[in-house]
């Protein structure tokens, strides 16, 4: 009994050691740092947005009287053309872009990550069929999927998610199948199998925790791609429909006035760009962090 709670204890210390290690190796990196800072700060925004701006009076409310202000004291990045506060629009539209990013990459790693690490483990004709099925796919380019997608489902929060999801599946699918193939070669793999190990167990507590790593950092720069991905369908009048405050859409709503009043274009493409490079910032960051050639 003590011999067990020593060896889990070691364990416990252990893992504490290694996150310690890459939290550190992490804050070296000063534009991942940047880059976790402003993805903090988002966050907050997204969750306290209620108490920032109220959405009826501020965020869905139009004043004609105030309309295509510049940015001032009291409107601090302007109005659009119905006069509604794009500062209260911004921190609304946080929430959008990252249930979109964070969301949908979720849905899309759990998805891609089951079939990539099943084909690895298993290979043969099973790892053959389901790859070939995946490059037919992939064939496809990303956003003419995810609009067709999205067109066959309907317009709509959860039908938009799904479509994004499923399009990212196989880009996912592929990442953890070329991870978990080199993991499964290795002796302690063997040994589980040995052991009489299920094959699913196996799966779960050998094979993917030691394949985390580039996974993580995948999925953290997907992030990003998928943000600019839901923006350009509300741009297009395939996402989010108005007066919901996406930042595609509102940048949709600003291309008839992008010349004479700019802060309307500014606002929400400056926010699209600035979560965007954050998130990929993070993941340089990450890559370097998990990769245990980095250590000093």
């Amino acid at each position: 009994m003590e011999a067990s709670k020593k060896k889990k204890e070691i364990v416990f210390d252990k893992k504490q050691s290694q996150l310690a290690d890459i939290w550190f190796r992490l804050k070296k990196n000063k534009p991942a740092m940047v880059g976790l800072f402003v993805i903090i700060t988002i966050v907050l925004i997204a969750l306290f947005a209620d108490f920032i701006a109220d959405y009826d009076t501020k965020v869905i409310a139009q004043y004609p009287q105030e309309r295509l202000q510049g940015p001032s004291l009291k409107h601090l990045f302007g109005t659009d053309a119905y006069g509604r506060d794009l500062f209260a629009r911004i921190v609304h539209g946080a929430r959008y872009s990252l249930m979109f990013g964070v969301v949908c990459t979720a849905i899309a790693l759990v998805g891609g990550g089951i079939i990539g690490a099943t084909t690895a483990f298993f290979g043969g004709k099973v790892d053959y069929i389901i790859m070939r099925i995946l490059d037919t796919i992939m064939c496809i380019p990303g956003m003419l999927l995810t609009l067709s997608l999205v067109a066959a489902f309907g317009a709509g929060l959860k039908s938009i998610m799904i479509a994004i999801s499923i399009s990212s599946i196989p880009g996912f699918a592929r990442i953890v199948r070329s991870v978990v193939l080199t993991v499964v070669r290795m002796d302690y793999i063997e040994a589980a199998k040995a052991t009489g190990v299920g094959t699913f167990r196996t799966i779960l507590l050998h094979v993917l925790p030691n394949a985390i790593g580039i996974i993580i950092v995948n999925a953290t720069m997907s992030i990003a791609g998928l943000i600019m991905t839901a923006a350009g369908l509300s741009f297009i009048g395939m996402g989010i429909q108005p007066p919901a405050p996406e930042w595609g859409a509102m940048l949709s709503e600003a291309q008839n006035y992008m010349r004479l009043y700019p802060h309307m274009v500014l606002v929400p493409g400056l926010a699209i760009v600035i979560t965007a490079l954050s998130f990929n910032l993070l993941g340089d960051g990450l890559s370097e962090a998990l990769d245990p050639r980095m250590k000093d």
